[in-house]
């Protein structure tokens, strides 16, 4: 455990503890700041084909455009959480909402995919120092028993807010031009920014150590290895050279980070023997699965939506806000099931909830179905999400203390990110090998180029019908079945995985004591309703 001095924090307003409205202010603050950072995440998704043809980039240089900003966030989210500890989480929040404004506004001009590229790194870098601050703030400030709603605020944007982005980016691109889709992160940029110079109190660590600088150097080699190996196996090949020895260095680094860190011992970036910890343990597993499936299920959502369905990428981006809804009221309630029944057993009845969704969809999907036939089971994935990542997420950073509170932060967004890319490739793979093994035997009598095309993805297979006269409608019909085949695949093995982790947590996850309810009117309900 730490042997740092106690925090030193100086409060908003003056000394003292911040009052209700103040907290208000706080928890309003740090939401927009996250927002801002979950959005960009996602609003490019919707404008894949408008840069393209913009910048006469290819496919792997669009993708990158889109991956880099989650790799450079990723990766520098555990060393700027702990720099943020020493040097003050409000002047490390302000520093990092300036670096992201000022990238995402060149963003919006880039005359280049190059520039592009680069404000994209310089944006994951800004967002890296905002996103672990915006929680640790949060966890510093607010009194104990106020601080399990103020969190479920937190994870309720944190995951919900990337639907709510693409949404409004998709809507910008529709409306507008697809670079009016940065408008949205610059204004809560701006407000955030506003606010936290008014509202947002300064905290800090104070300790007797230097900075585990060769923790935080290999921290980021290791990240950034295994989360490239996640982002570009789907698409270089999971044996490809460059993803071979991605892996490697990033699992060599990996290990070297742990045995550094046991060596290092309280000097260390992050005490890894913490991990013996049920909370920690628990709930670093749970944010793992849980937004790995929420990020695999928007992969494939959205072909279901536009290549078998035909729905714009509005549209399909609307018909996801229902389990982005549900997540987010299903986060605000979370802390009072948890005062209630403790927050293993909410954890347990979230992960079952999310397992069910799945296993619904995987029985009732269905092309003539439609949508009907999947809305049960995102709603039940929305509500069981929501209940699970709130006392996932305060047993994190109830499991390191007081001052290392930016490091239990960059923790915990490591995790999601981890998940996030893990989910994707996962899933992704799932169903694309069932769509492959299902549509083999569907395409007798389809013309050789056309089903070589159709092989490929369901996308492609709508494309070639056009070309296919009399079998268009046969090509349509094998593509669109062959893909539910693989969506039930991968249902299956997501709820498999959803069981596997609630036989865990029910036996290994946190302390079920219950927690203390906070007050009615305390903030974080307020903000929760607004």
């Amino acid at each position: 455990m730490s042997t740092n001095q106690p925090v030193q924090a100086t409060q908003a307003g003056g000394g003292g503890a911040p009052d209700a409205r103040q907290l208000r202010s706080i928890l309003i603050t740090v939401s927009i700041a996250l927002m801002a950072v979950i959005a960009s995440v996602t609003g490019l998704n919707v404008a894949q084909t408008h840069m393209a043809v913009e910048f006469g980039a290819s496919q792997s240089t669009v993708l990158w455009i889109i991956n880099i900003y989650t790799l450079a966030l990723a990766a520098l989210l555990l060393p700027l959480g702990a720099l943020g500890d020493r040097l003050g989480r409000k002047p490390m929040l302000v520093a990092g909402l300036a670096v992201f404004g000022i990238a995402t506004v060149v963003a919006a001009l880039a005359p280049t995919a190059e520039v592009m590229l680069a404000t994209r790194v310089v944006s994951g870098i800004g967002a890296a120092m905002i996103m672990p601050i915006t929680l640790a703030v949060i966890t510093s400030t607010f009194p104990e028993e106020q601080r399990g709603k103020a969190i479920g605020v937190w994870t309720g944007v944190a995951g919900g807010g990337g639907i709510l982005g693409m949404f409004l980016a998709a809507l910008l691109v529709d409306v507008a031009d697809w670079r009016w889709l940065f408008t949205l992160p610059v204004v809560l940029i701006l407000m955030a920014l506003a606010m936290t110079l008014k509202s947002v109190p300064n905290s800090r660590e104070t300790s007797a150590h230097r900075f585990d600088t060769v923790g935080a150097l290999v921290s980021i080699i290791a990240v950034t290895g295994l989360i490239f190996v996640l982002q570009e196996g789907p698409e270089r090949g999971w044996t490809a050279p460059a993803t071979l020895i991605s892996l490697t260095v990033g699992l060599i680094a990996a290990i070297g980070f742990v045995a550094w860190e046991l060596h290092r011992r309280d000097a260390s970036l992050l005490d890894v023997r913490l991990f013996r910890n049920r909370g920690l343990s628990g709930g670093s597993l749970t944010l793992l699965v849980v937004f790995g499936v929420q990020a695999g299920i928007g992969v494939v959502l959205f072909p279901f939506f536009q290549a078998v369905l035909g729905w714009s990428g509005l549209l399909s981006t609307v018909a996801m806000m229902p389990m982005a809804l549900a997540m987010v009221m299903s986060s605000g309630l979370a802390p009072k099931l948890a005062a209630g029944i403790g927050a293993r057993m909410t954890m347990v009845a979230g992960i079952a909830l999310a397992g069910v969704g799945m296993a619904l969809m995987a029985l009732f999907v269905s092309v003539s179905g439609g949508y009907l036939s999947v809305l049960p089971g995102l709603l039940a994935m929305g509500v069981g999400m929501g209940l699970s990542m709130t006392p996932s997420t305060e047993a994190i950073t109830a499991s390191l203390p007081h001052e290392k509170q930016g490091v239990a932060s960059a923790l915990n967004d490591v995790t999601r990110e981890f998940g996030t890319a893990l989910g994707v490739a996962l899933l992704g793979a799932l169903v694309s090998a069932g769509y492959r093994n299902a549509v083999n035997d569907k395409l007798h009598g389809i013309p050789q180029s056309a089903a070589d095309t159709a092989r490929e993805g369901v996308a492609n297979a709508v494309e070639a019908a056009g070309s296919t006269g009399p079998h268009a409608q046969d090509l349509l019909h094998a593509a669109h079945q062959s893909f539910v085949d693989g969506w039930q695949q991968a249902m299956w093995a997501g709820a498999a995985i959803m069981s596997a982790l609630l036989v865990y947590i029910a036996f290994r996850g946190p302390e079920n004591t219950p927690s203390a309810v906070a007050d009615e009117t305390d903030p974080a309900e307020a903000v929760s309703a607004g």
